[in-house]
């Protein structure tokens, strides 16, 4: 695993940049969580409507909970030729995002993989902290673990969910996941790596304030050590299933994502990292905006099916 770190933003990522700084929203952390969620809001309201490929179901459904039901939804590509499931965790310090705003990465992904998507709304900070995200996930795993293959797959606050999952599954037994997919995950309360110092002064969509401001609405300080809410802290990475880990050079969050995917291939499990030298934190979910995301939606599409092809098949209970 090559050490590429960040660079020189690649022109079209950049301009996805400056047409985000152009509308003048204040940084996350400038405010209240609920002045995040509406910056959040727009930014996404300013992107074009209708994107993400058209695919033949798209379903709201309720996910079964301790608490009463998580909102979730369903996306399949070709009625008849799903093959394994695929539970989504969407990005947003753990304090925003929402269903509509990652449901054409999802709708992609269902299109890439030929999988079942379950993209599940889990409860936000800091009115839910931690283990609140992680809890319904693993209720999100409890209804739907009934189909092989079956992936955690996550991008930033989602991709430390999938992971704390992962470790979850592995720690209590009963469940098996066969594929972790990180998307840039935020795995360390460590502000003080070099990514971060490169890059966090907020010209790369989030900051160092921000990343101090999303742990602080999540995760208690005396908490800050547990491995599912800090997965860089797990004692042993051993017998997890295998990741594929997508990384940003030109982000923050790069730096620990990379140590954990050293970490995870010290302890025998199998990574492929596809570390992008010159993007920025959440490209990814530029579908339909971004060249690279799309191109990198299918080439982690096909990863998915390759690392599906080789698991034994569960079909799922008729819904």
């Amino acid at each position: 695993m090559a050490d590429k770190g960040g660079g020189m933003l690649h022109p079209d990522m950049q301009a996805m940049l400056d047409r985000r700084a152009a509308l003048g929203l204040p940084g996350f952390a400038a405010g209240s969580p609920d002045d995040a969620r509406r910056t959040f809001a727009q930014s996404q309201a300013a992107l074009p409507p209708d994107r993400g490929a058209r695919i033949a179901l798209v379903e709201d459904i309720a996910i079964p909970a301790s608490h009463g039901t998580i909102a979730g939804r369903r996306y399949i590509a070709r009625p008849g030729a799903v093959r394994g499931r695929i539970l989504y965790f969407h990005g947003g310090g753990w304090v925003f995002g929402t269903l509509d705003g990652f449901d054409a990465v999802c709708r992609d992904l269902a299109h890439a993989t030929g999988a079942e998507i379950i993209s599940v709304d889990y409860r936000l900070a800091p009115e839910h902290r931690f283990p609140a995200a992680i809890d319904d996930g693993w209720a999100a795993l409890l209804a739907y673990s009934d189909v092989r293959p079956l992936a955690v797959m996550g991008d930033s606050a989602g991709g430390n969910i999938a992971a704390a999952l992962a470790l979850r599954a592995r720690d209590t037994g009963g469940l098996s996941i066969d594929l972790q997919i990180l998307l840039y995950p935020a795995l360390s309360p460590d502000f003080e790596r070099e990514s971060v110092t490169r890059y966090g002064a907020g010209d790369h969509f989030i900051s160092r304030a921000d990343l101090a401001w999303f742990w602080d609405h999540y995760v208690p300080g005396d908490q800050r050590t547990n491995p599912y809410a800090a997965p860089l802290a797990a004692a042993g990475l051993q017998n997890l299933p295998p990741a594929i880990m997508v990384l940003a050079g030109c982000d923050p969050l790069h730096d620990e994502g990379e140590a954990y995917a050293r970490a995870l291939d010290e302890a025998g499990v199998t990574v492929t990292l596809r570390d992008h030298a010159d993007m920025a934190h959440g490209f990814f979910t530029l579908v339909g905006l971004l060249k690279r995301a799309d191109e990198e939606v299918s080439a982690v599409g096909t990863l998915i099916r390759t690392q599906f092809a080789s698991t034994a098949v569960i079909q799922p209970e008729a819904r």
